[in-house]
């Protein structure tokens, strides 16, 4: 494609939402260009947010973890699937109730948005990212949603990696509750573009003028295109170059990595 061609596609871009993992860093390794594009955009005045479905780390967290590994991302420009399961509990229902499973991410989340953490009939059982899911807890869980608690998830992957191989996740643990209650959870995290819209909102930007940078179709690119974005996808994650044809959508623009963007920006 021209570089003409990669200018028109991204012309009157403001903003900018960027997937972390397969974009940014890939098993805690920075990715080539990945610096580059932070400074430029930076630079440039360009406002944005770095996005992860995972749930388990607050901003804070995430930040440090970043800095470690190179990447300077403030705390203020990362949005979780946590902070967007919070916002959207708080628009839902102000100051309400919940019986949560999940870890500092999302707990802290949670607190900070007004709600009251229980496990007495709680407005909503919400489940997230945690490293030791317990029996007890999902037991829990399944009886509050039975008894007519709302379910929601943060996010519907079903695993995650680890050393030793894959790790149930978010998306997994939530069919067993499902299925021992017939009730399927509302994810607020990527694919539903409602992710995307809550983070255009803290940042006050606008659909027509944003731009979503993702390595995967199914996540980024559909809930990217679903929101009205212009989308990147990047060949640095998990998504080849063979696999687009697979899909009936195409991403605005499909590079090798975010280095190739920094000149566009």
């Amino acid at each position: 494609m021209s570089d003409s061609r990669r200018q028109t596609d991204l012309a009157g871009v403001e903003c900018w939402l960027t997937d972390m993992d397969g974009v940014l860093v890939h098993e805690g390794t920075v990715l080539p260009g990945a610096v580059e594009f932070l400074d430029r955009l930076a630079g440039r005045g360009r406002r944005f947010l770095v996005l992860t479905n995972n749930s388990i780390f607050t901003p804070r967290d995430l930040s440090a973890r970043l800095s470690t590994a190179g990447l300077m991302v403030p705390e203020e420009n990362i949005w979780t699937s946590a902070l967007a399961t919070a916002q959207f509990l708080t628009d839902q229902m102000p100051g309400g109730s919940v019986y949560c499973i999940g870890e500092a991410g999302l707990t802290t989340a949670l607190h900070e948005a007004g709600y009251v953490l229980t496990d007495t009939s709680p407005d909503y059982v919400v489940l997230g990212e945690t490293r030791t899911y317990s029996f007890e807890a999902i037991t829990r869980a399944i009886r509050l949603v039975d008894w007519g608690a709302r379910f929601i998830a943060t996010n519907p992957d079903p695993s995650g990696p680890s050393l030793e191989g894959k790790l149930p996740a978010t998306g997994a643990v939530a069919a067993l509750i499902t299925r021992a209650t017939q009730r399927e959870p509302y994810f607020v995290g990527k694919p539903n573009p409602m992710m995307f819209r809550s983070a255009m909102n803290r940042i006050d930007a606008h659909s027509e003028s944003t731009a979503m940078v993702g390595d995967r179709m199914d996540t980024d690119v559909v809930a990217g295109m679903e929101a009205g974005l212009r989308t990147v996808l990047v060949l640095s994650g998990s998504t080849s170059r063979d696999d687009i044809g697979r899909f009936p959508y195409r991403p605005s623009l499909m590079l090798d990595s975010v280095g190739d963007l920094v000149d566009l920006i």
